[in-house]
């Protein structure tokens, strides 16, 4: 029971009771919460109190509005400093979350002239192309594809690719992707292919990350191309 006499405000010790809600799994991620006039009830407070608590949470990111649905508990967000070279695999466990993948393609193409480029490729070498779509629990959060130069990365092909494939280069092949190059990011829409693989809506905000990876010894690994569910992704510079 909330308390009318304690300094806080009783809008600030209902945001406070519904976010210990969350953590200790009253109310779990992607579920939605009680109504407003059920939170009034169970917390004894007017419902222009919910209101602003729930509006406060929204805000921050803890629970989502959904148009004629309710209001929802939030997937949390994946933070992630831009600058630094670190795996989706590892973000994920530095939030404690889990993550696996689905392989989508693999495939050798013909890589257009900024790719062979960006890459070093030597004239008529092609590329491995692999296109994943990576989750972070249940839920799918990225939408990667990479290129690798095929003559150096030609094993590839005989790989699963459904867990680390960063652990997998240096556990495996002593091939350390530690050296980030130019990165660049900037907000797209999900098309119908992209929103389709992240199971999400047509016309969702993705985060859209072009970066190229280098190994230990200054070497290309890959070229990214990488698709974020905006609302689930943080990055710090």
């Amino acid at each position: 029971m909330l308390n009318s006499d304690h300094p806080e405000p009783l809008y600030i010790q209902l945001k406070k009771a519904i976010q210990a809600a969350i953590h200790n799994g009253t109310f779990q991620q992607g579920e939605k919460i009680p109504t407003e006039t059920e939170l009034s009830d169970r917390y004894q407070v007017s419902r222009i109190t919910v209101r602003k608590a729930v509006e406060e949470l929204a805000q921050e990111g803890y629970l989502t509005k959904r148009q004629g649905k309710g209001t929802f508990v939030s997937h949390p967000k994946i933070g992630r400093k831009i600058e630094h070279v670190i795996g989706f695999t590892a973000a994920c466990k530095a939030n404690g979350l889990t993550s696996h993948s689905r392989v989508n393609r693999k495939e050798i193409i013909v890589p257009d002239s900024d790719l062979a480029d960006a890459l070093q490729l030597a004239e008529g070498e092609k590329t491995i192309y692999i296109q994943r779509t990576r989750y972070a629990g249940d839920s799918p959060l990225m939408l990667e594809n990479n290129y690798y130069p095929a003559s150096r990365f030609s094993f590839l092909m005989d790989e699963t690719l459904e867990g680390s494939l960063y652990d997998l280069l240096r556990d495996k092949y002593g091939i350390d992707p530690n050296q980030p190059g130019e990165t660049t990011l900037e907000i797209v829409l999900a098309d119908e292919d992209k929103a389709r693989l992240l199971e999400t809506s047509i016309g969702k905000p993705l985060f859209y990350m072009k970066t190229m990876i280098y190994d230990q010894h200054g070497l290309p690994v890959h070229a990214g191309r990488q698709f974020m569910i905006g609302d689930r992704y943080q990055f710090t510079l």
